[in-house]
């Protein structure tokens, strides 16, 4: 029988084999663990079932791998959602900019969800929706408490295997409870004197939501640096840069300082956002410093 591992915790690891086999705990066979292969959570594995009303089984071997991310420690990602609320905590967008090139070094594709809109008196997420959609990430304004826009972001998981990302207290534990059929997993209080979450979510599991479909909800992040990336790779994460490069005077344009730039141009022009160009800066900045060192 064949599944996808949706859970371990300490060598017990729980595979999910469809909607009608439903799961099996498992340990993984003492080959697997001689040649130095760890099952991780989203690997398919084959298994043996070794006591069926127990529910018991054998993982006999681990097929191969299409990704790997690192934090968290998961396999076969398709996509990535990346979760932050427009008030309760307002939204950091340098942060949101680290999580949409660190994905991006690890080729995982981004939907952008901007949640709590039921506390955006002022609709900025629509306006911020706007900005990430125009750079080519599918975005979304959305209410977990409401369910405002949850059809849409439905569309956008069936089928695949999606991890979330983004800062504690976004609600990123109750966007994935209302996603599902019922409430499986704990949420957190938001502290009223500094509006950012307790951290729910403790271990990596995957959960079903249809035929094909899972979900990954993972710990909040207040901080992330980038994966060893060099300053003049930066911009190559900024898609919305690439078209307006050709203007640019110099080959190699950092895009900050130097005259005749094309990007500098389209940001004056309005045809890049300010609030992106101006985390382009900081990060690059950021990247600049670490190489002094």
């Amino acid at each position: 029988m064949r599944g996808r591992i949706i859970k371990g915790v300490s060598g017990d690891y729980s595979v999910h084999c469809g909607r009608e086999a439903g799961i099996y705990l498992c340990r993984a066979r003492g080959l697997l663990r001689r040649d130095g292969r760890r099952p991780l959570v989203g690997d398919l594995a084959e298994l043996e079932i070794l006591d069926e009303e127990k529910r018991l089984g054998s993982i006999r071997e681990l097929l191969p791998r299409r990704n790997e991310l690192v934090r968290p420690a998961v396999a076969n990602v398709d996509q990535a959602l990346v979760v932050f609320s427009m008030a309760r905590p307002a939204p950091s967008f340098n942060l949101l900019d680290r999580f949409l090139v660190g994905m991006g070094q690890q080729g995982i594709p981004c939907i952008v969800c901007f949640n709590k809109r039921d506390l955006d008196q002022g609709q900025e997420g629509e306006r911020c929706r706007e900005i990430y959609e125009s750079c080519g990430y599918p975005s979304l304004a959305v209410s977990a408490l409401e369910g405002a826009g949850l059809e849409r972001l439905r569309e956008l998981l069936q089928g695949r295997t999606t991890v979330t990302a983004g800062p504690s207290g976004v609600g990123k534990s109750s966007l994935v409870n209302r996603l599902q059929d019922g409430v499986v997993m704990a949420t957190g209080e938001i502290s009223a004197k500094i509006h950012r979450g307790k951290h729910t979510t403790r271990h990596t599991e995957l959960l079903p939501m249809g035929e094909d479909t899972y979900i990954l909800d993972t710990p909040g992040f207040s901080s992330l640096g980038l994966f060893d990336l060099e300053k003049e790779e930066l911009g190559g994460y900024y898609p919305e840069f690439g078209p307006h490069e050709k203007y640019c005077r110099f080959g190699g344009c950092s895009h900050t300082k130097e005259p005749d730039c094309g990007v500098k141009e389209a940001v004056e022009k309005g045809l890049i956002s300010g609030l992106r160009y101006k985390n382009y800066c900081l990060l690059y900045q950021e990247l600049k410093d670490e190489a002094r060192w």
